[in-house]
């Protein structure tokens, strides 16, 4: 093996991006009755998907179940090789399999077809030869097969994973549609992602409640509600007579009273307070809260639960939460 030097490594880039898009545009050609047969069995389905595949189709299978498990379909991935020494136990009758073989006769995969059969479990076949072994032995078949791979010795598996990529995403998005899978199921099951903070995360789950909630009376003098203000570290404090809520004083409110000339050593809350204020309610999506505070141009919020007022939250634990 010798290594040039002078190598176009921009020319070879080109030739497999042009060949892996015209193997995807045949991939469409291909499809048949069999790719609705297949979302049948999975919507059918009263157990779990099953993926599972060898060396590059067993990579792409792996891609397969995670992106099956997050769109509502749940599945997992399962080595051939492994399966033959004990994990066919993880697989049920109530499952369907989906295998991925280029070829169709990658011996650790069609080694399992007997066990399958046995346990009478739905099968899927992705390969590029309908006539293989593995094709001809599923309930449904995907073709994936390719004219020429992207490697120009036609050996390594490039053009032909890509295309079972492809395949197992209008599965999966199939199926999605199908469902009726919406935003807020996408976000549970990715929880820890910024769409999942947004979707999920609600404004009781970070608001400041309890002895948190910085209280003052509108009688309370100006140097009184600093004090409060300084002490509960939120930047602002509800005004509340006889447990009702007043209003609210903020940073903002205490730099208007001065550019308003107000004696801040006479002035009480009644004076210098926003009457009122911006409120929300603890079942609010902290996303909605936030767009709230946006749209008004203020960084806190009172949260109230019919009458009562059960807490507060600001921009600081908005961006804690990493809702912004």
């Amino acid at each position: 093996m010798t290594t040039d030097m002078n190598f176009d490594f921009l020319q070879s880039a080109r030739r497999t991006i042009k060949l892996e898009q015209e193997a995807i545009a045949q991939l469409e050609g291909r499809l048949t009755d069999d790719f609705a047969t297949a979302c049948q069995l999975i919507l059918n389905c009263k157990g779990r998907v099953v993926v599972t595949g060898m060396g590059k189709s067993g990579h792409i299978g792996n891609k397969m179940a995670a992106t099956l498990a997050s769109t509502g379909t749940p599945a997992f991935f399962v080595h051939p090789g492994e399966a033959s020494h004990g994990d066919m136990g993880m697989i049920q009758p109530s499952d369907v399999v989906i295998a991925l073989s280029n070829s169709g006769e990658t011996g650790e995969v069609t080694s399992l077809l007997p066990l399958l059969k046995r346990l009478g479990t739905a099968l899927i076949s992705m390969t590029g030869n309908p006539e293989s072994t593995l094709g001809r032995a599923a309930n449904a078949h995907l073709n994936t097969g390719v004219n020429q791979e992207a490697c120009p010795l036609n050996l390594a598996p490039t053009s032909s994973t890509t295309c079972a990529l492809v395949m197992g995403d209008a599965l999966a998005v199939a199926l999605l549609e199908a469902r009726g899978f919406t935003a807020e199921d996408f976000a549970f099951s990715h929880p820890g992602g910024s769409l999942g903070r947004r979707l999920l995360l609600k404004v009781e789950d970070i608001m400041h409640g309890g002895s948190q909630i910085p209280v003052v009376t509108s009688a309370a003098t100006l140097s009184e509600a600093l004090l409060v203000v300084t002490s509960k570290g939120l930047g602002m404090t509800t005004v509340q007579d006889n447990g009702k809520l007043s209003g609210i004083f903020t940073d903002g409110d205490l730099r208007r009273a001065i550019d308003n000339g107000v004696d801040i050593h006479t002035a009480t809350m009644a004076d210098v307070m926003t009457v009122g204020g911006k409120t929300t309610t603890p079942g609010t999506l902290a996303a909605e809260a936030l767009k709230l505070m946006e749209d008004n141009k203020i960084n806190a919020l009172v949260v109230k639960d019919g009458d009562q007022t059960v807490g507060v939250i600001n921009m600081h634990d908005l961006l804690r939460a990493g809702v912004i």
